[in-house]
Formats: C-alpha cells, structure tokens, sequence
C-alpha cells in the first residue's frame, strides 16, 4: 500500500475535514471486513476438503486468498496511521513496508501461475497430472515468494545503505515512500517493477493466445472447459492491470498533492478503493463463485449445513403420500 506522507501539510496548506475522513475511514473498515469474512469462509472451505487441497490451482488459489487477506490488514493499519497522522518506530515501520511490498507483488506473480496452470490443464491435459506434482507445487510457491521477495528486500537494503545515523531510532508517520528519499531508490525500484510488469503481462498474453487457439480446436465436449478456462484468464489479467496500476499509484497522488491536499486525499481514497480492495475482492468472484465443486462446498459451510437440511426435507415433501 502506497502512503503519502502529509504531515507537515495538514497544517501549512489546508484544514482536513476530520468529520468527513472518519466517514470514509468507516466506510474502509465495512469493505474491509466483508473482504476478510468472504476470505476467511472460503479459507476454511479450502482446509475441510481433502480434494482442494490435492490440486494445483486450488492451493494457488488458497495461497491468494492468504496474500490478499494480510495485504489488505496491513495496508488498511497503514491507511488508518497516515489519514490520523499516527507515528510508530521507524524500525517496525520498515518491516511493516517491507512485508506489504512482498504481498504486493507476491499476488501478481499467483495470477500468473494460476493462468499457466490453466494452460497446462487446457493445452496439455494429458500431461497435467505429471506436470502437476506435489514437487513440481512446491517449487512454484518457492519461485513465487522468492521473486517476490527481491524488490522490497533491494529497496531495504538501498535504504539502510543511505540512512542518516540515528534515524532508525526515530518515530514517523509509516509509509513505504520513507525507504525512497533518494531519486535513484525511487527510479530503480519502479525499473524493477516495470520489468517484472512486462513479464507477466507476456506470460499472460501467451497463455490467452494459446487457450484461445485450443478453444478453436476443441471438439464440442470440451468447448464449454476451454472458454471458460479462456473466461478465467481474462478475468485474470484484468485484475493482475489493477493489481499492478497502485505501484502507479504514488506518481499520480503527487500530481493532486500540488494542487490541493484535500483533492489529493480524495484521489488517494479513490486508488485504495479501486486499485486496493476492488483487485483483491475479484480472487473469491473468479474460483470460489466460478468453480461449481468449490462453490456447494462453501455454500453449504456459508449456510452452517442447513442446505442438506433444506434438500432432505423437500426430497421427504415429494415422496410423502398425499
């Protein structure tokens, strides 16, 4: 999460409407909440069926749910601390940053294995169940985080590299922008994260292309697998575009930070709105909704049981003698 640090100009620009903040400060934690409670069913959901937990892209799926679920806890503290201006330590501060940029990048980067797991199934189905081993899962996960761990752990690094003496042992407002006082920080981190971007969207262009041509060819039996396998991996880059617009987000905030702080507070809600929670929210919308298996297993949990309650005593109704 992308926090913009507007501690000296709440006094020297304008006069923040508190009331109007708190307001949408509450509105965040209503999203907030329906996002974890939606996160954590279908987590459990996961956790109780054997079979989800032997395939690949439901652990994939698992894994984003988890990622998505820590990253918008913690962007939502840090969104809370910068709108009432709270300071902690600036060493907890760092690890804070630290963690969210790995989970900022780390859900990206399951998309991407998502849509080739999609590819495999789709493309290569007859080689899916080899290619799809416990091994082959757990080197795709080290990959994961292991990627997704080399930005924020540059950017740490090039900040303790730099750091006045004695700055560690300071309070501040936390933000990820306090790693990037310098120039060359900002711009060889944003390097990175176009590179990584560019990366992923070749990835996805190559598996939609080659979904969409197995589509063509499929014979009608499976047609109705390959859209829907082709369905997904839109849906997939549409929220890996959203996903990846908040690392634009801090440019865009400072062209309204010189204009008016009050329109810059308001854009910065906006972004965390639209390029925060609306991505995170479309995992359980994509697999949890989408997959049939998936989808009566949580709402028989969603609904405590009561659906198999539902059904015994409507197949009773029927066979009851009139």
């Amino acid at each position: 999460m992308q926090n913009l640090d507007i501690n000296h100009s709440l006094s020297n620009k304008t006069v923040v409407n508190f009331s109007t903040l708190y307001t949408k400060v509450i509105f965040v934690q209503i999203l907030v909440g329906i996002f974890l409670y939606v996160n954590c069913l279908m987590i459990y959901t996961f956790l109780k069926k054997e079979m989800f937990r032997e395939e690949t892209r439901y652990i994939l799926f698992a894994q984003t749910l988890l990622v998505d679920s820590a990253f918008m806890v913690l962007s939502d503290v840090l969104l809370i601390w910068g709108y009432y201006q709270y300071v902690i330590h600036t060493i907890p501060c760092l690890i804070i940053c630290t963690v969210v940029t790995v989970l900022t990048v780390c859900t990206p980067l399951t998309l991407v294995a998502m849509c080739l797991e999609r590819y495999v199934a789709i493309c290569m189905p007859l080689r899916h169940a080899d290619i799809s081993t416990s091994r082959t899962r757990f080197r795709g996960l080290l990959i994961i985080w292991s990627i997704s761990s080399m930005i924020p752990l540059f950017t740490l690094i090039a900040y303790l590299a730099v750091i006045p003496s004695g700055a560690l042992l300071s309070y501040t407002v936390c933000s990820v922008e306090l790693m990037l006082g310098k120039d060359w920080q900002a711009e060889a981190r944003s390097s990175m994260f176009q590179v990584l971007f560019l990366f992923m969207i070749i990835i996805i262009a190559f598996t939609y292309i080659k979904i969409m041509i197995a589509a063509r060819a499929a014979s009608s039996e499976n047609k109705k697998l390959t859209k829907k396998g082709l369905r997904t991996v839109i849906l997939h880059a549409v929220q890996l575009l959203l996903c990846l617009m908040q690392f634009l987000n801090p440019y865009i905030e400072m062209i309204f930070w010189k204009v008016d702080i009050m329109l810059f507070v308001n854009v910065r809600y906006s972004n965390f709105i639209v390029f925060i929670i609306a991505p995170h929210c479309l995992s359980p919308l994509i697999y949890g909704l989408r997959d049939e298996k998936f989808f009566l297993v949580l709402r028989h949990h969603a609904m405590c049981g009561l659906d198999s309650l539902l059904l015994v005593l409507l197949s009773q109704s029927k066979i009851r003698p009139k």
